[in-house]
Formats: C-alpha cells, structure tokens, sequence
C-alpha cells in the first residue's frame, strides 16, 4: 500500500500543480474580460437626454399645440385612449391643470421604437425653462421640469436714429432690452420724448437654453444720454432688494413714473393754454398731455393713491380715472376704453398699477390717453413734473457702492460708441 501511494503521488502533485495554474490563469482571464468590458463600456458615447429621457430608446415626435387643441385632441392623435386621457387630466390637477395648455407651445410625443410605436410619454412645454412631463403607462404620473439656463454676460451700446426698439435692433440687440431700459429710467426720462442721437451703453446678462436666447437678465450698469445730459444706472443691494442708483448714490425711483403707458404710444397733443380742439373745432385749453396708442394698451398709474373718482362725460372725456396722491398732488387719466378690474372709487392703488385701458371714449377722434397733472388744485404740464426721489444709498453703504460703481463705470468706458458689434464679456 505504501508503494501505491508513493507510486500515485507524483501523479496528485502533478494534477493539483495544472489545477492551480488553470485556475490562476481562468482567474486573469477573467479579470482581463471584465477590464476589458469596463473599456468598452468608458468607451460609449453617454445617452443623448431630452427632458431627462433617453432618446435613442425612444421614437420622438415634436409639435407645436395649435390654436384652441387641448389634451385630449394632442394624445389621440398618438393612439391614447380616452379614458387614459381623463385620468391624466384628473390625477395632474395638484401639479399641472392641462386646461391652461396653450396654442403656439412645443411638445414632444416618446414612442416605443418598435411597430406599436405606443405613446410613453407627452412632454410639454409651459415656457422657455418649464416643462411637464406625463408618464402615460402603468402608475401615469406627472412631474415638472426645468430646464438648465445658461447666463452669458454681454454688453451693448447703439445711438437713436428713429427710435430705442429700432436702435436695438440694428445693433443686434435684443429689442426686450428697450422695455428694461425704459422701466429703469422709467422716473426720470420719457422715452417718448428720446431723440435722435440720443445714445446708450449697457451690461446685462442674456439669458440662453439649448444655446438660443430667451431674454434678457439683470442689467447692471447703464449709461443713458439725453438731451446731452448723461444718465447712469447701477444695480446695488439695500434693504433686501436690488434696486437702481445713479452715479451719485440717488435712487432713480422717484414718487412718479415719467410717463402712464409703457413705451408704446407717441404724444399726439401737448399741455397747452390755447389749443384748436380737433372735435368742436374751437379754441379752447388743453391742460393734459395725449399719448396716441391702440385701444386697449393698459394704462399704469404714476403713482401710489387713491381713486377719488370714476365716472363718464360724454361730452368730455369718455371713462375716466382721477386718483388722489398726497395732500399736493392729483392726476386724471380720460378717454378710457374700460378700467381694470377692482380699480373702484376709493381703492387704493400702487405705483406702476394698471388702472384702465386706452380708448376713445368722450369726444376724442381716435384712440388715445389724455394724461393731466393737478398741483394744489391748479393744471400743471405733466411733462415738467419733479417729483423727488425714494431713498439713496445708506450713508454706511457708500464706500460699498462707491467701489462697485467705479468698476462698473470703467466698464462701461470701454464700450466703443460706434461699434455695431455685441460682445461677450468674459467671465471670471
């Protein structure tokens, strides 16, 4: 017996000595496979996202809503049934009512990719950043989306050849910076009144999704000449809000807006102690200021008050609105096609407020707001008002706002007034 184990013996260590090296050599094997699974795997391009879903896994169809479709009209389209559509809108209610779906907005329809080509998903679009996705398999579900927003710091300038909008516009801006600009001297210059050679120099942010812009950000310096005077706006932080400050420290918010319409309209008639009226064809006072505009564009109020009147003169002037400031001052808004709702007698009413609509109610030949000023009961031009500004920079502030102010004038400074170029300042 002894012999036949020191016979086999050599015959074990030769089998147990292959086994080891089979096994050490399966186990780098092995290794080497799932390293190289792991390359390939680092070596795939990642998965193309749209709303957060895969679109390779899925057939993706775009559209637009049309005018008056709703839901039910969009997914059966795509093979939806009814009731699946009832319980969507019923079960969204908490996070999107599909009512408030809008023609002119984008959705997109994820199908299976296969022959059923059944709908999985109906993606639409509130806004430029919002969207809503609805989940329409098993549990449907619905959930809301952003979408990410790049912000690019630009600069512009432009001088007036005809008008803001047009200047913009030539100069390849985007026109919505007019309506920023002319809210933030909306206290001190009346751009209805802006001439040519008039000229700007601004930086702001522009906002981009999917590299397409979609408006504009915060504006943090402006330099505004008119009539050869310069007018400057900073963006500053006091009392836990950004608000505009001139090269001074004053606060471009004053106790009335420049104007009652927002930059759409042009003066047809201006105050005046002896004017031919265009309807009785008399000479006769006009102790107002008229803004020609389309029916209906709103009318703001200038300041904070209360309305002391609401009433009709049918030979005078139509609707209108006279509301009480302080104990000095009045104004009076006529010819209006309607007023805005809740805007009663003795409702208090704020500064920017919408209070009524353009018309041409009363004797007026065509749409338009005759705007007129009181002061101390007596007709003033509304066009010379001075109304004095809200509070300045706090004087612990100003060493704060001086620093600012300085590097945003210098940058400024370097805005080339010919250039018909807009730039892209480079971001630290």
């Amino acid at each position: 017996m002894v012999g036949y184990f020191r016979s086999v013996m050599p015959v074990i260590g030769l089998l147990v000595i292959i086994s080891l090296t089979f096994s050490c050599r399966q186990g780098k094997d092995n290794k080497n496979r799932e390293q190289t699974e792991l390359d390939t795997i680092a070596t795939l391009p990642p998965p193309v996202l749209k709303y957060g879903l895969p679109v390779d896994s899925f057939l993706v169809v775009d559209g637009t809503v049309r005018p008056n479709q709703h839901l039910s009209h969009i997914l059966s389209n795509y093979g939806v049934g009814m009731g699946t559509i009832d319980q969507i809108a019923r079960q969204s209610k908490d996070v999107f009512d599909v009512r408030k779906i809008r023609g002119g907005n984008r959705y997109s329809i994820f199908q299976t990719a296969d022959s059923l080509a059944e709908a999985r998903y109906f993606v639409y679009e509130n806004s430029a950043t919002d969207y809503f996705i609805f989940q329409l398999f098993d549990s449907l579900q619905v959930s809301r989306g952003e979408k990410e927003v790049e912000t690019r710091l630009r600069t512009g300038c432009g001088e007036i050849e005809s008008s803001l909008w047009n200047t913009m516009k030539d100069n390849g801006l985007d026109p919505m910076l007019a309506l920023k600009l002319s809210d933030i001297f909306a206290w001190s210059i009346d751009f209805y009144a802006i001439q040519k050679g008039d000229r700007f120099r601004v930086i702001y942010d522009e906002l981009f999704v999917d590299s397409t812009s979609i408006g504009i950000g915060n504006i943090y310096a402006v330099q505004f000449d008119h009539y050869g005077s310069e007018n400057y706006a900073f963006r500053f932080f006091q009392d836990d809000r950004f608000d505009y400050f001139d090269d001074k420290g004053l606060s471009l918010r004053k106790a009335f807006l420049k104007s009652p319409l927002e930059f759409s309209a042009r003066i047809s008639s201006r105050f005046s102690h002896s004017r031919m009226h265009p309807v009785l064809r008399i000479r006769r006072p006009h102790h107002g200021v008229d803004y020609a505009a389309p029916k209906g564009t709103p009318v703001r109020t200038i300041g904070d008050g209360t309305v002391i009147s609401r009433a009709y003169q049918a030979r005078g002037g139509g609707n209108y609105l006279k509301i009480k400031h302080n104990s000095v001052y009045t104004t009076t808004y006529m010819h209006l096609s309607g007023f805005a709702k809740g805007v009663v007698q003795g409702a208090r009413v704020q500064q920017g407020q919408v209070i009524g609509f353009v018309g041409a109610t009363g004797l007026a030949t065509g749409p338009h707001l005759d705007f007129r000023v009181h002061k101390n009961g007596t007709p003033v031009d509304p066009l010379k008002v001075e109304a004095p500004p809200v509070e300045p920079v706090h004087e612990n502030l100003m060493p704060e706002y001086t620093a600012l102010k300085d590097s945003l004038l210098g940058e400024l400074h370097k805005i080339i007034w010919d250039t018909k170029i807009l730039a892209d300042v480079e971001q630290e």
